[in-house]
């Protein structure tokens, strides 16, 4: 049996390496939450996002094949009876990352464990895993949480709704209640918005006389943590409104 440990992205790799807990890693590189999500097959897919991130950033297609698509491709291997540990936050940007690997996992027979966060406090829900050190990791894996069949079942309607923009049945599914969505209702509310709401904040920020990223970026993510932009996606919306 093989465990495997999906992470948010490489800010916590260190950390985890650090907290000394089993098994391998994969590290999720994307955010599907900005860009097309077209692709009749897997491959067009990739492809689809690697032209994607070439005319956002400059991004160079071959090294997104082999570090972000190429990463990906190792979760899919795993077997029936394995253990793949999946170690999203609760924002939007992380919920669209953990829906397509449940989607892509669904059918592998391996046990799906979901890891989330410690929140002390109500308004840092949307923080994430960024101020945990080496023994709070152990602690929130030691706290994981099966997946239901059920459970994953809605995180594939949940994906494939995203991938289509059918906001009415994201807000449908946004009512399911589980302990491994602790928050979706805020996150399919957000979800439904995605395509007006940011723009409109940033848009009010820059009317305001907030001009930089570095004035911007943490008005935003006081105001919309839901949507759990970086400052790449904030930035990116600075150029287009």
């Amino acid at each position: 049996m093989s465990i495997v440990h999906v992470l948010p992205g490489d800010s916590l790799h260190e950390t985890f390496k650090s907290a000394e807990i089993a098994g391998d890693v994969v590290i999720c590189r994307e955010a599907f939450v900005t860009g097309p999500l077209d692709g009749d097959t897997l491959d067009d897919f990739w492809e689809m996002r690697s032209r994607f991130y070439e005319s956002e950033d400059g991004a160079d297609p071959i090294q997104y094949h082999e570090s972000v698509a190429g990463e990906f491709e190792r979760l899919f291997d795993v077997s029936p009876g394995d253990e793949v540990n999946c170690w999203f936050e609760y924002e939007l940007f992380c919920s669209v990352n953990m829906w397509f690997c449940l989607d892509q996992l669904r059918d592998t027979g391996a046990k799906l464990f979901r890891i989330t966060p410690e929140i002390a406090q109500s308004d840092k829900i949307w923080d994430g895993f960024g101020q945990h050190d080496e023994a709070d990791l152990r602690r929130c894996f030691t706290g994981r949480i099966q997946f239901s069949d059920r459970d994953v079942s809605v995180a594939s309607e949940l994906w494939h709704a995203f991938r289509k923009g059918d906001l009415e049945s994201i807000s449908k599914l946004g009512v399911y209640r589980s302990q491994c969505f602790p928050f979706l209702s805020d996150v399919c509310d957000a979800a439904v918005l995605l395509d007006t709401l940011p723009g409109e904040i940033v848009r009010e920020l820059k009317g305001t006389g907030m001009n930089e990223l570095g004035a911007v970026f943490p008005e935003f993510r006081r105001r919309a943590g839901v949507y759990g932009f970086g400052d790449t996606q904030v930035e990116s919306l600075m150029r287009r409104v």
